[in-house]
């Protein structure tokens, strides 16, 4: 394929209705662009050798000679590596959206650049959290008879086990039954191999992406938008590509299929729809928030009053939303203790999460007059915080009653953003949620930029290790000051106007 011609245009702003635009060439690939993201997920999996979430111990880097990247200067050059690769992908991505924004180039090539960025990561060591181990943990549990619902992985005593975070050594599993079967499965197909496992994970996460890229054209065609930027803002964001494939969180397979019920819904085949939404929940939790809103869809669509609508619509949609569900439960010999082990992740104190923020905030101002037990405060503000969040639940759902397909989407999207903002625990890949449900609809410049700067922001707010990044306000000054540049870069090539290149 020939690579794209440069761009055209002499305009800082592109409005509304270009978004819009068909492209001229449905299958042009821009080959410069897609390279350069290749080259950063590249770089970014070779400096995850030394700066990523590394094994305790790593017998693959031992037996080639690289175990000195672990340690020293060795991980300092990992992490210029990683960090050097980061910025190209960043760039890349947002090259891409200028092309897409412009209608050079469309879904095709989209799809060409998610694939070509998502294969290193694949196979790189995880990025950005250790979560993967608890995951490959919790299986293993399960695999050797414990309930993972009820005891923590520090039981095992074992090679995979020793690689999960101290934080969650005596934790449950907050995770559904389906998920639970999936690790269960990826531990006995690879005799409990850390690598191999986690490998054979991230391959099953990233059927989250397959189906993701799926259905976001269909989504965008019911919702209004353009589907190359869907697909351009979600599936290959940075954001969820670096965390949800390189840190290998089982949020992308919910999300996929999350996004493929919710679809299936639009186009009428509405028990499909749920079956797959009941899939998504016995992954994790969170799909539930969409399903009420569904509902309603689902009611518009059939005869009768308000009331029968509904009576008619919700049956068969709880049969098969339940069904499902119980059926996973079953297959996968599991009990329903993951629903209380769901607490589990308020360990978790960060300002991402709006209530932790004000309790903590409102702890260390009181703090500097008289001690006092920072519990109180954060365990109030959290109370608070989940009574706003039914609230705004309850009024969104209500509020969707018509069954407008556009209307009920839009408000679930908004609940789920609720969700993760004021859930008693927040990490950046959790606002992954409403994006895949919003991304469908047409966006404005404006917000558009916005939501580009915030995904750019949380990609960089924790380091390759795992650690936050969220207290480091110094770094925190210089990731905002690049994903600024970044996104205005999305809609001004030269934001610095030092080229004559667009003039």
């Amino acid at each position: 394929m020939a690579a794209t011609p440069s761009l055209p245009r002499t305009s800082s702003e592109v409005s509304p209705q270009e978004l819009s635009v068909v492209p001229t060439n449905t299958y042009a690939i821009p080959i410069r662009t897609t390279m350069l993201g290749l080259l950063g997920v590249a770089l970014i999996a070779l400096g995850g050798m030394g700066a990523g979430a590394i094994l305790e111990r790593d017998p693959l880097l031992t037996q080639v000679g690289l175990s000195w990247l672990r340690y020293g200067h060795g991980r300092d050059l990992a992490s210029m590596v990683l960090y050097l690769g980061l910025g190209l992908v960043i760039w890349a991505w947002i090259r891409l959206g200028r092309l897409v924004r412009w209608g050079e180039i469309g879904d095709f090539a989209v799809l060409v650049a998610v694939t070509v960025w998502t294969l290193p990561l694949l196979f790189a060591p995880p990025l950005f959290s250790k979560d993967i181990y608890s995951y490959l943990a919790q299986g293993q549990l399960a695999l050797s008879g414990y309930d993972p619902y009820t005891v923590g992985p520090a039981v095992l005593q074992s090679t995979l086990s020793e690689n999960v975070s101290w934080v969650w050594q005596h934790t449950p599993a907050p995770y559904g039954p389906l998920f639970i079967l999936i690790a269960k499965a990826i531990v006995w197909v690879t005799d409990a191999s850390v690598i191999l496992g986690v490998v054979a994970m991230r391959l099953s996460i990233a059927g989250g992406l397959v189906l993701l890229c799926w259905a976001l054209p269909g989504l965008s065609r019911h919702l209004g938008g353009k589907s190359a930027i869907a697909l351009w803002l979600v599936a290959a964001n940075p954001l969820l590509l670096i965390h949800l494939i390189g840190g290998a969180h089982n949020d992308l397979l919910m999300i996929g299929l999350m996004a493929a019920g919710v679809l299936l819904v639009l186009d009428r085949r509405h028990v499909l729809g749920f079956v797959l939404l009941g899939l998504a929940f016995s992954v994790k939790a969170t799909a539930i928030v969409i399903v009420p809103f569904l509902v309603w869809i689902w009611a518009a669509r059939l005869e009768g009053d308000k009331r029968t609508q509904f009576r008619k619509a919700l049956l068969p949609a709880v049969a098969a939303f339940v069904g499902t569900f119980l059926a996973c439960t079953l297959v996968a010999g599991v009990s329903l203790g993951w629903i209380l082990a769901l607490r589990s992740s308020s360990m978790i104190i960060n300002w991402l999460s709006l209530p932790s923020a004000v309790g903590d905030f409102v702890r260390m101002v009181v703090n500097w007059f008289v001690y006092v037990d920072g519990g109180i405060f954060i365990g109030v503000a959290r109370a608070l915080g989940s009574a706003v969040l039914i609230w705004i639940a309850y009024t969104q759902w209500w509020a969707a009653r018509d069954g407008e397909v556009r209307d009920a989407i839009r408000r679930g999207a908004v609940t789920m953003l609720a969700v993760a903002l004021l859930s008693p625990a927040t990490l950046p890949w959790y606002f992954s949620w409403p994006l895949a449900l919003a991304a469908g609809f047409a966006w404005t410049t404006g917000p558009l930029v916005t939501v580009t700067l915030a995904s750019l922001f949380l990609l960089l707010v924790t380091f390759p290790n795992g650690d936050t990044a969220l207290y480091s306000w110094g770094y925190l000054f210089f990731a905002l000051v690049v994903s600024g540049l970044a996104a205005r870069s999305l809609v001004k090539p030269d934001p610095f106007g030092l080229s004559t290149r667009y003039e």
